[in-house]
């Protein structure tokens, strides 16, 4: 049977307008779906990046530390060779030969042992605490093995103290070459402790320190039972040791949790640092997030699905114009830094900060020195290029995320550091000639050292001192920017600190170093 054309028009919108509700539904759950893996991708880069950014600094700290140790072991060893030391008295004997090594931080004991185990020399003590250290596994390497460097042992409970510590130990040699015994200093446990206590990780969060061989130098949080156990021959540990450094997830060997791992040697020395942060943690509010938007999207899907799906659109469309609009109007187009707007802003908002909590941080206005010469000589395109390697230079400068390099005009920067003292400054300052004097143009002839910036340095928010408005603040390290331009340029000139000085006129500057 053939039906009328009008009913036909009638069922075939009716016909389409089903398929559309149902279709509909179905096309909102898949972008939903795309949209809460996205959700989760971000979740995951977020614990990447925070892994990453916790490894570099816990590493960069546990280096530092104990090359300080071993550089005051080394200290010990070159001294113990000059002739004359045993001439002196105790006292001085043990000036020379520890001065610098006692006042390292978190050292424990520092002595020197003779070749028979026995304690001959304590940088803590006249005369030396009696101990003999024969029978521990770094003496018996050092005697077998001349010009084996610096060892690390395994974590052990101090004869002297009872504290828990890691010996790092050198040999000494006699004048013949023979072995002549161990000079050695503890690192506390306790260190790490604190140096670790700092940062929050989740309830199944952890921090490991291993060395090369499994054994556990550290575990944060800390439990008894694991103080010297050994990951050797686990999946995990083994992984560590065979890619250096990296990411993973795994399954933990001692509890069975699934974790992110993150981890690296330390420096150059048999140490493994590794942060784990747990699967479920990390996904933790993302579920909550996934929860809420299912919800609202089968609510929607229930209701208006038409009207739904057109406003998220639109929305979607005027959201990320906005975001782009706003990026733009922030960004400095030749060198991708943040404008003199962006800089203003953040600028109020530090003095605020500085108003409220008594929190200091530093300005560095820094200007390239005859810039013209470079546009009038070489073209603007090569001047173009010379302004973003400077950008480049100033971000290469600062480490911390909190800190701010703005471009605010013409071959004007300005760098705000937020926390950041005078020294602090000085110090930005000094990476900040450094890495200019290496940027060079080749294509046009511009050589390193070609290229010299001054800056102008002022700081607000310090105990004591009068809280300036931001333009009094600007003024003044632009006041000291100029006062480096005219006494020779490529230098840095800082504010002297007095209070009650807001006017540029009223402002005395030193240079930097004098």
């Amino acid at each position: 049977m053939v039906l009328p054309r009008r009913f036909a028009r009638r069922f075939r919108s009716a016909r389409t307008w089903i398929l559309f509700g149902i279709l509909a539904p179905v096309g909102m759950l898949v972008v939903s779906a795309l949209m809460l893996l996205d959700l989760r991708k971000d979740a995951w880069d977020k614990a990447e990046q925070t892994s990453q950014n916790l490894l570099q600094i816990i590493e960069r700290d546990i280096a530092r530390n104990i090359e300080i140790i071993d550089l005051s072991l080394q200290g010990v060893t070159e001294n113990l060779k000059l002739p004359a030391l045993a001439d002196l008295s105790p006292e001085l004997r043990q000036l020379i030969l520890f001065d610098r090594a006692i006042s390292a931080q978190d050292m424990g004991v520092i002595l020197v042992l003779d070749e028979r185990g026995d304690s001959i020399l304590d940088g803590h003590a006249i005369p030396a605490r009696h101990t003999n250290n024969v029978d521990r596994d770094y003496f018996k390497a050092h005697k077998a093995q001349s010009g084996g460097g610096l060892l690390i042992s395994q974590p052990l409970m101090s004869r002297l103290t009872g504290a828990r510590v890691m010996v790092l130990s050198r040999r000494v040699d006699k004048p013949d070459g023979s072995f002549g015994g161990v000079v050695l200093g503890t690192l506390k446990l306790s260190y790490f402790t604190r140096l670790f206590d700092r940062l929050g990780l989740g309830r199944d969060g952890a921090i490991n320190l291993y060395l090369h061989d499994g054994t556990r130098v550290m575990r944060y949080p800390n439990r008894d039972s694991d103080f010297g156990t050994s990951l050797a021959g686990t999946a995990n540990f083994e992984r560590f040791v065979r890619e250096g450094s990296g990411s993973f997830v795994g399954t933990s060997s001692l509890d069975g949790v699934d974790r992110h791992y993150a981890f690296t040697q330390v420096g150059t020395l048999p140490l493994i640092l590794n942060v784990a942060l747990a699967v479920n943690e990390i996904e933790a509010e993302w579920r909550a997030k996934a929860i809420v938007i299912t919800a609202i999207v089968v609510a929607l899907c229930g209701l208006t699905v038409c009207l739904s799906l057109l406003f998220g659109r639109e929305l979607e469309r005027r959201g990320a114009m906005q975001v782009e609009l706003a990026r733009q109007s922030l960004t400095d187009a030749l060198t991708g830094l943040p404008n003199r707007r962006r800089f203003e802003e953040a600028l109020t908002a530090l003095r605020g900060d500085a108003g409220h909590a008594a929190r200091p941080f530093a300005l560095l206005v820094i200007d390239a020195d005859h810039f013209k010469r470079f546009n009038d000589r070489h073209g603007h395109a090569v001047g173009d290029e010379v302004l973003r390697g400077l950008a480049r230079c100033l971000l290469e400068s600062i480490h911390r995320p909190v800190d701010l390099v703005c471009r605010v005009g013409g071959e004007e920067f300005a760098i705000l550091l937020q926390d950041g003292d005078e020294d602090e400054a000085l110090r930005i300052a000094e990476r900040v000639h450094a890495r200019v004097a290496l940027l060079a143009v080749e294509a046009a002839g511009i050589e390193p050292g070609s290229v010299t910036v001054s800056i102008g340095v002022a700081t607000m928010g310090a105990p004591g001192a009068d809280l300036l408005t931001p333009s009094d603040l600007f003024s003044l390290a632009d006041a000291a920017l100029y006062e480096a331009k005219a006494n020779g340029r490529n230098q840095t000139r800082f504010v002297e600190r007095r209070r009650g000085v807001v006017d540029r006129r009223q402002a005395s500057f030193r240079l930097a170093g004098a």
